[in-house]
């Protein structure tokens, strides 16, 4: 691995984690209704470590490969994202504030948002074998680790400054506190439908 390889990919990780999708849905949600977006935002990390960890074992190539599962696990993946939007869009804000989970609840949450998204897995697979390289002096695993890590810190940084910039923002205006958390479970339950319908 050379440094313009990494640059490289850091510039395309960063486009990537700045799109918005279920996991920016889901720290706008955590940033306007929980007291810290941390939580939530550890969560997807620990997510995304998950993929990192399947593809440095080669794993989630062969779930790739396997039609059946990997249609199986975007249903999964897909049934969470809808179940998650449609529980923020049935409780008001007002009511998930009085009656919010635990910080170890949300990162489970977390991880279930990130875990569980196919999408996720296939950028995963797609992207980070396309920086490794077979002659550099690094097992390749390693080098498949690190730029794993990488896109962890990447989203870590990313997620919080988006929950609390939803908190600052947000968090003196209720009412579009409320309509910003609406339009979160909206987009949870769309992504889930879009995954299920392609």
């Amino acid at each position: 691995m050379n440094f313009g390889a990494v640059a490289t990919f850091l510039v395309i990780d960063l486009l990537l984690v700045l799109t918005p999708g279920a996991d920016w849905a889901f720290t706008i949600a955590a940033g306007i209704r929980d007291r810290s977006v941390v939580p939530a935002v550890t969560g997807l990390v620990i997510g995304y470590a998950g993929h990192v960890i399947l593809v440095t074992a080669g794993l989630a190539a062969l779930v790739a490969a396997n039609l059946g599962l990997l249609k199986g696990l975007t249903a999964v993946g897909a049934a969470y994202l809808i179940w998650m939007g449609a529980s923020v869009l049935v409780k008001p804000p007002a009511e998930v504030q009085l009656a919010a989970p635990s910080p170890g609840r949300i990162a489970l949450r977390g991880v279930g948002v990130s875990g569980l998204n196919p999408k996720g897995m296939l950028l995963t697979v797609a992207l980070l074998p396309q920086f490794v390289r077979p002659d550099a002096p690094w097992p390749i695993a390693l080098q498949t680790a690190t730029l794993g890590v990488l896109h962890m810190v990447l989203c870590a940084v990313i997620y919080l400054m988006v929950g609390l910039l939803a908190r600052t923002v947000l968090g003196a205006r209720p009412r579009a506190a409320a309509i910003v958390s609406r339009v979160s479970g909206v987009a949870m339950v769309l992504i889930g439908a879009s995954l299920l319908l392609t």
